[in-house]
């Protein structure tokens, strides 16, 4: 079976994810669906303090009152539900040290959510982004339009060259900007929705400011992709390495350890940098390695939403929250 989203048309590759992946989520997620993608339907699922930007209609006067802190209410979808992908389609995200680029890994990934929320009515848009925010693909419920996702995230328009050298003085080559991505996303969502951030998360700083802003007003989940190599220089001597945005080469002895020791110190600080400022932001967080299989990620973020959903039912809110509104009491199969 080809390998998804290396040469498979996206007809193809929706067909070989509906059998190898999205049938057995379909059956996973029955009973379950309606607690894991919260929307603005009408059985509540949860309390929670106020934050600037949160509809002033959802606030519950009674518990309000009685914490003298102002608290809203949170509400599972009971028919429609609109997600929207923001889709980090930059230079970086070409990577791949094995047969899967951190791009095919994306595509995956995207395909099964969007076909899974589009098979039971949902809809589903996107915000396109590779040197620029320069797609937008309005959210609708059909399989024909997970069909023109994949086609339109495979016809991203190609970057402008970077020169090999920069003169002195100039400015320096253009980077992602993800920030752009999720100011555009403030304005564009209006309505409540499930927002998934999908990126290696390889950008200049000031993002996390728009994210944060963004999962007040919607459910947002950061889907990090990334491949080991980053993380990890194997020893394999003298090698040329290219900056896949601005073209920049570096020649570098791998087989130097203390190279590898300073780079594996780097890329460890900015890991913990990187997931510092998505807590910060507090947004889950779904990891995606260019080796993981997609089923057995996608079914470890379920689990953990499961647990989640639990943990917020009745049986575990607080003592001083029970008895001010109803917690979830069935679920129900779409």
């Amino acid at each position: 079976m080809a390998e998804p989203g290396i040469a498979a048309t996206p007809d193809q590759l929706l067909r070989q994810l509906e059998w190898t992946v999205i049938r057995r989520l379909d059956g996973l997620l029955q009973g379950d669906y309606r607690t894991l993608w919260r929307g603005a339907g009408l059985d509540l699922a949860d309390l929670r303090a106020y934050q600037h930007g949160d509809d002033v209609r959802h606030i519950d006067w009674n518990v309000t009152a009685r914490l003298l802190e102002p608290h809203v209410r949170q509400f599972t979808e009971d028919r429609e539900l609109t997600a929207w992908f923001l889709l980090d389609l930059s230079g970086s995200i070409d990577f791949g040290s094995d047969l899967r680029t951190k791009l095919s890994v994306s595509e995956g990934f995207v395909t099964v959510l969007a076909r899974l929320l589009t098979r039971h009515g949902n809809r589903v848009g996107a915000l396109l982004y590779s040197h620029r925010v320069d797609g937008m693909l309005p959210a609708r419920a059909s399989r024909n339009h997970v069909l023109e996702l994949i086609a339109r995230m495979r016809a991203r328009p190609a970057p402008p060259p970077a020169p090999r050298k920069r003169r002195r003085g100039a400015p320096p080559p253009r980077q992602t900007v993800l920030a752009d991505l999720l100011q555009s996303a403030e304005t564009l969502i209006r309505r409540r929705s499930m927002v998934f951030v999908v990126s290696d998360f390889i950008s200049t700083p000031g993002w996390q400011q728009p994210l944060g802003r963004l999962a007040r007003r919607h459910e947002v989940l950061a889907v990090r992709l990334y491949d080991p190599l980053e993380l990890k220089l194997p020893d394999v001597g003298l090698v040329t390495l290219e900056d896949a945005e601005s073209g920049e080469q570096l020649f570098v002895d791998t087989n130097d350890p203390a190279f590898r020791q300073r780079f594996e110190a780097l890329t460890a600080r900015h890991e913990a940098e990187l997931r510092a400022a998505l807590g910060q932001a507090q947004v889950d967080t779904l990891e995606l390695a260019t080796h993981d299989d997609l089923l057995e990620s996608l079914l470890r973020f379920v689990a953990l939403r499961r647990q989640r959903a639990r943990q917020r039912s009745g049986a575990h809110m607080p003592a001083h929250l029970r008895g001010a509104a109803t917690p979830i009491a069935r679920e129900s199969t779409p």
